[in-house]
């Protein structure tokens, strides 16, 4: 019979589910990490070769900001003696799922994921662990599965300081809100902690939330259909916008400039993309949350090279995927506007002062 990678999942939840035992070493049980607040957690991991092989499935590459961590990634895990595979799905959960099985059949050592569906990339967990290869989930949490690891920003302080900012500027009005796309974790995330700033100034009866929508696949042209009806719907008369992230807010930025708004309503992004970073220098993006990927991508590197040699990873904070708590590190974003691009974005080398400023149309 030909090999099909459906088939290979449904056996595979099969035999996690009813716990059947397996001799060939294929098979392995999905057992949760233990884990806890009161403490370090230590995972452990299989024992890799001596030239580790590290598979990196990544939802997609077409932002600024994933070429960027993969680049890194690979630089600092090649550092380690370590070579990586990368593979992305743009956006395609089924290609994904694919991919991340192929890297699977390719003998990674640990496996490394960005996942476009939070869900959906649970089965292929399962399955890497069913290979004997750990999991290490990158910049977003895989739900109800047993992950090793988790490496991100704290997103939810990423959506407070959005909201924030932009209350500063306008305590009063009326807000639009663009979401991420609803099957991304730091999607819920960011929002949630949007809302917990903007909560008590919407009771008040301060802000009014006249539009609030998710932006299907993290989709720019989505993003930019649910800026068009949120301004039909009201006449142009909004008095903020946050949007889940730069991308989106860059959309957000060209429907206002063609009904003669940018710069008159204050927008607040996320990720510290060039284009943000020239758009804040010229006014019509009000400040954008940086998230110094070197760092996260070095540290995810370095961890998935321990997980890969067996060698304890200690881990102090974990945080709940559903099904369990899955040992963490969450990285502190910083907040960035026209005041404080040269001391943040611009001093770590981030982007550089050339092509921020000079890209600036003042």
């Amino acid at each position: 019979m030909p090999w099909r990678p459906g088939l290979w999942l449904l056996v595979v939840c099969v035999l996690t589910t009813f716990h059947l035992p397996v001799k060939s070493g294929l098979f392995a049980p999905d057992e949760p990490v233990e884990s806890g607040m009161s403490g370090p957690v230590t995972v452990q991991a299989a024992a890799g070769s001596e030239r580790l092989k590290i598979g990196f499935s990544m939802d997609t590459l077409l932002e600024e900001r994933w070429l960027k961590d993969r680049d890194l990634f690979r630089a600092e895990a090649e550092k380690l003696g370590a070579e990586v595979e990368v593979m992305a799905a743009n956006g395609d959960d089924a290609l994904q799922l694919v991919q991340a099985e192929t890297l699977i059949s390719r003998g990674v050592d640990v496996l490394v994921v960005v996942p476009h569906n939070a869900d959906a990339m649970a089965a292929i967990v399962h399955r890497a662990h069913a290979a004997g290869i750990k999991v290490l989930a990158y910049d977003r949490l895989i739900r109800n599965a047993s992950v090793d690891l988790y490496i991100s920003f704290d997103n939810e302080r990423v959506g407070e300081l959005q909201a924030q900012a932009i209350t500063e500027l306008v305590p009063r009005g009326k807000y639009v809100y663009i979401g991420g796309a609803e099957t991304d974790n730091n999607a819920h995330l960011l929002k949630k902690g949007v809302f917990h700033v903007l909560q008590p100034l919407i009771d008040r009866g301060d802000i009014t939330v006249v539009y609030d929508e998710w932006t299907h696949n993290w989709k720019t042209d989505i993003a930019r259909e649910n800026i068009k009806t949120a301004l039909d719907v009201n006449g142009n008369d909004i008095d903020a916008v946050i949007a889940a992230n730069d991308a989106t807010a860059n959309e957000v930025i060209k429907e206002l400039e063609a009904r003669g708004l940018a710069g008159k309503v204050p927008v607040a992004g996320q990720d510290a993309d060039l284009t943000a970073a020239i758009r804040i220098v010229e006014g019509t993006q009000t400040m954008t949350v940086y998230k110094p990927i070197q760092s996260m991508a070095q540290t995810a590197a370095e961890m998935a090279v321990k997980l890969a040699k067996d060698e304890p990873v200690e881990i102090h904070r974990t945080m709940s995927n559903g099904k369990l708590e899955v040992p963490s590190l969450l990285l502190t974003p910083i907040a960035v506007n026209r005041e404080t691009i040269d001391e943040t974005i611009i001093a770590d080398g981030f982007h550089s002062r050339e092509e921020v400023y000079s890209a600036a149309k003042r």
